[in-house]
C-alpha cells in the first residue's frame, strides 16, 4: 500500500458469468446465494425469473429490521438466510487500541471510530419465506482490540454456507461456525488482525473440507493466508504473504485441470494450490487498495483496485512462476472505485466508479464500449453490481437500484428506490432479490405487495 494511500484511507466495507470452469463447493442453483457475491463470488444469477421492479412497497414481500450495523450481505441457503450484525453498547473506560506505526512513527487516522465502545457481534438465520427472525446467537460481545473506520462496520466480512452450517468471520473478534439450529460448533481466534485501524472486510470462503481466509495486515509484516477443517476449526496450513493490508476475498476456480485459490493484493496477485497453499503463479499487484474482488472468465483473471490508483489488469490463466512479463493480457486504467467491485458478465467487464459512471470494456481485449455512462441522480456507491438475465443491478447509498442493460451500448432500463440507504451487497435466489438496507432486511418478490 503507498503510504499516501494509508493516510487518507476511508474504507467501508464492503464491496460473471464466466468462460472458465468454475470450482462449486455448494449448489449453484438459482436457490441458492451461500458465500460473497453468490456463486463463485461472481454476481452473477442464472435465474432469469428475478423482479426487475420495485419500491418501497411494491414487490415487497416482507421487511425485517436488523438491530445494529453491518455491511456484509445476506447469503441464502434454500429457504434460510444468514447475515451478522454488530450492536454498540456502553461506553469503556480507558479504552487500550494498538498503536499503529508507519515509518518508525505513531500513525492516527481522524476517521477512527468504534474502538471506545463495548460491542455485540451477531450471526443471525432469517426465513427466507415470511422474514422471521429464526435465531440470533451472540459470537463475541466486549470491546474490540482495533478501531475502524467511521463508514466501515465491524460486520463488514459475509458469511459463507456448505447448506449445513454457517462459518463467519469478525476479524480479529474471530472466527465461529453454527449449525442451521443456530448451535456454536466451534469458533476460532485468529489473533489481533490489524488493517491500520479501518475494520476487516475480507470473507471466508470453502473448498472442499476448508474454509479459507486472506488476512493481510498493516504493512505486510504480519500477513497471511490460512486453511482450517471445515468440521472441527483445526488449522490444515498457513502460509506467510508479502503484501500490506487488503480488504479484498480471494475466489477458487477451476480451469485447465487444476484447482486455484486467486488472491489480489498491492504489492502481489498470487494463485495458490487451495488444498496445500502452495504458490502456483504470481504477477506484479494492483499498487492500490486490495479491495475488490477478482473476476474470472474467457481463461483469464480480472484484478482491480480503485485507489490511489484506479485499473483493472487481464491476466491470462494457466502460468506458474512469476507471469508479470508474460501474462498480463490488457490494463485499463480509470474508473473503477474505491469499495465496489466491477463485474464480469458474458463478454464484457462492467467497471463502476465511486459516483455511479459505468464504463463497459470487451473482456478479451480490453476496448472500450462505452465510459463513464451516468446514472440519472447523483450518488455515491459502495454496494457491488450484481447481474441476472441481461441485467445489471447497482444500489447507491441513496437506496436506489439502477436496472442496468447488459451489452455494448449503455441503457438505464429502470430506477427502483428503496427509503433507506443501501451499502451492502444483493443476493438473487429463488426468484427473489434480497436487499440488506440500513435498517432492514428486504425480500423483492414478483407480484408482493401493493404499488
Amino acid at each position: 500500500m503507498k503510504r499516501f494511500s494509508v493516510l487518507t484511507f476511508t474504507i467501508c466495507l464492503l464491496a460473471v458469468f464466466a468462460a472458465a470452469s468454475f470450482e462449486t463447493f455448494a449448489s449453484s442453483g438459482s436457490s441458492n446465494w451461500a458465500q460473497w457475491r453468490g456463486p463463485q463470488s461472481q454476481g452473477v444469477s442464472e435465474d432469469k425469473d428475478l423482479p426487475s421492479e420495485w419500491s418501497a412497497t411494491k414487490n415487497v414481500q416482507w421487511k425485517t429490521p436488523i438491530e445494529g450495523s453491518g455491511h456484509s450481505s445476506p447469503i441464502v441457503w434454500g429457504k434460510r438466510i444468514f447475515l451478522t450484525t454488530g450492536i454498540e453498547g456502553p461506553k469503556i473506560a480507558n479504552p487500550k487500541p494498538p498503536v499503529h506505526m508507519i515509518e518508525g512513527k505513531e500513525f492516527q487516522h481522524p476517521a477512527w471510530a468504534g474502538h471506545d465502545h463495548s460491542w455485540t457481534f451477531k450471526v443471525i438465520s432469517v426465513d427466507a419465506e415470511t422474514g422471521k427472525v429464526l435465531w440470533e446467537k451472540v459470537a463475541y460481545e466486549g470491546p474490540t482490540i482495533d478501531y475502524r473506520h467511521r463508514k466501515n462496520t465491524y460486520a463488514s466480512a459475509t458469511p459463507v454456507t456448505d447448506g449445513k452450517h454457517v462459518y463467519a468471520y469478525f476479524g480479529s473478534e474471530g472466527l465461529y461456525c453454527y449449525d442451521y439450529s443456530g448451535k456454536l460448533v466451534w469458533k476460532k481466534s485468529l489473533g489481533p488482525i490489524l488493517t491500520l485501524g479501518m475494520g476487516a472486510a475480507t470473507s471466508p470462503v470453502l473448498h472442499e473440507n476448508l474454509l479459507i481466509l486472506q488476512c493481510d495486515q498493516n504493512l505486510g509484516e504480519a500477513s497471511f493466508i490460512v486453511a482450517f477443517d471445515k468440521k472441527t476449526g483445526a488449522q490444515v496450513w498457513m502460509v506467510k504473504r508479502e503484501v500490506e493490508a487488503s480488504w479484498t476475498t480471494p475466489i477458487i476456480i477451476r480451469e485447465g485441470g487444476r484447482t486455484e485459490l486467486i488472491t489480489s493484493g498491492n504489492q502481489w496477485i498470487i494463485s495458490y494450490d487451495p488444498a496445500t497453499g502452495k504458490e502456483i503463479w504470481r504477477t506484479k499487484g494492483v499498487d492500490s487498495n486490495a479491495i475488490h474482488t477478482p473476476m474470472v472468465g474467457h481463461g483469464m483473471v480480472y484484478i482491480s483496485a480503485g485507489y490511489p490508483a484506479k485499473r483493472t489488469i487481464a491476466i491470462k490463466l494457466g502460468g506458474t512462476g512469476d507471469v508479470t512479463a508474460t501474462h498480463v493480457a490488457w490494463k485499463y486504467e480509470k474508473g473503477t472505485a474505491y469499495v465496489a467491485s466491477p463485474i464480469l458478465y458474458g463478454d464484457y467487464v462492467y467497471v463502476l466508479s465511486d459516483k455511479g459512471l459505468l464504463t463497459c470494456l470487451d473482456a478479451k481485449t480490453g476496448a472500450v464500449k462505452y465510459e463513464g455512462a451516468r446514472v440519472p441522480n447523483p450518488a455515491t456507491f459502495m454496494s457491488s453490481p450484481v447481474a441476472f438475465d441481461g441485467k445489471i443491478l447497482i444500489s447507491s447509498e441513496d437506496g436506489d437500484t439502477y436496472v442496468v442493460k447488459a451489452g455494448p451500448a449503455h441503457e438505464i432500463l429502470r430506477t427502483n428506490s428503496l427509503a433507506e440507504p443501501i451499502y451492502s451487497t444483493p443476493a438473487l435466489a429463488g426468484g427473489k432479490v434480497y436487499i440488506r438496507g440500513g435498517k432492514n432486511l428486504y425480500c423483492i418478490a414478483p407480484g408482493a405487495g401493493k404499488s
